[in-house]
């Protein structure tokens, strides 16, 4: 239940972005009323594009701190803001510039695929990025006889690898909230639910994948859910999307696969939060010119790969 307290702050967010022209960017795992007031909701890549075709100057990213920095990659003449920069992600952070440059020295040759929730340092140093949405699309596009060093997520690595029949090199880490659910959990569910069909992250392990009505992004499963004819659906990734796909579906049942499927970093971003980040312009979000050229080539190619 949103409180008078939130309408509030709501309502004095939506009119000081208004007039200082900001553009409020938000993904799917943030809490409800953030969604609710955001100019633009979507997954990581979604996001991307957002600020990319931002039509203001000053944008604000509520999500975790690759998200705020690949928009500060793109936007590198606009004001990028983030209202809780502490908040990140530990899958992101696993990676490092010395095991990109180990695989190079042993693959002149290959190709680093880095998924965009990594940091700039690490997109840096990659040929292209890649998001749950879009990673069989780009790899499919590669040289088939290329070596490719997949970072940092292999549960979603593994996926790619299955669906095009194609050998990649994985980085050996995963995302701890979709690789808490288990193939126990998703019988349980239907167990409860049996006619629901089950839609899965691909960041989640394998043996949980391979019981999926629909393997996708988040803004492939709001996509799916609302497509399909279905009327129960078992959600396999962060709660907050069960936002979303029940604003498009208002009439379907959702059952989240496990309770504790809440990423604490997307949540410890608030209105409160963002209130203050719009008034103060705080916090602003650079990457240095040498890392954020190099990075931006990565994300573009991105895009480009993605659009084609």
């Amino acid at each position: 239940m949103r409180t008078a307290e939130d309408r509030l702050l709501m309502e004095e967010i939506i009119r000081i972005k208004q007039e200082k022209s900001i553009y409020i960017i938000a993904h799917y795992y943030t809490k409800n009323e953030i969604q609710d007031m955001a100019d633009f909701v979507g997954d990581s890549y979604a996001m991307a594009v957002a600020a990319k075709n931002s039509p203001c100057d000053t944008i604000l990213v509520a999500g975790v701190d690759f998200m705020a920095e690949s928009a500060a990659i793109l936007c590198p003449t606009k004001m990028v803001l983030s209202p809780e920069p502490k908040a990140t992600c530990p899958m992101a952070n696993s990676v490092e510039v010395s095991h990109v440059s180990k695989f190079r020295q042993e693959h002149p040759d290959g190709l680093v695929v880095s998924y965009v929730n990594t940091p700039a340092a690490i997109k840096a140093v990659s040929d292209i990025c890649c998001t749950s949405s879009n990673a069989v699309k780009i790899i499919e596009k590669l040289p088939p006889d290329t070596k490719i060093f997949f970072i940092p997520d292999q549960n979603l690595g593994n996926y790619v690898a299955s669906e095009l029949k194609r050998s990649l090199e994985f980085f050996p880490s995963g995302c701890p909230i979709h690789t808490a659910v288990t193939r126990e959990d998703i019988l349980q569910r239907k167990a409860e639910h049996p006619s629901a069909q089950v839609l899965v992250h691909p960041e989640c392990i394998p043996e949980v994948a391979a019981m999926a009505d629909y393997v996708g992004s988040t803004a492939g499963m709001l996509a799916y859910s609302s497509k399909s004819a279905a009327d129960a659906f078992i959600i396999v990734t962060e709660g907050g999307i069960m936002h979303s796909i029940n604003k498009a579906n208002p009439g379907k049942k959702l059952i989240l696969a496990r309770e504790d499927l809440v990423c604490p970093d997307m949540k410890d971003i608030t209105l409160e939060k963002i209130l203050y980040s719009l008034i103060n312009l705080q916090t602003p979000i650079t990457v240095a010119e040498d890392i954020r050229v190099k990075a931006a080539i990565a994300l573009e190619k991105m895009i480009e790969y993605s659009s084609n």
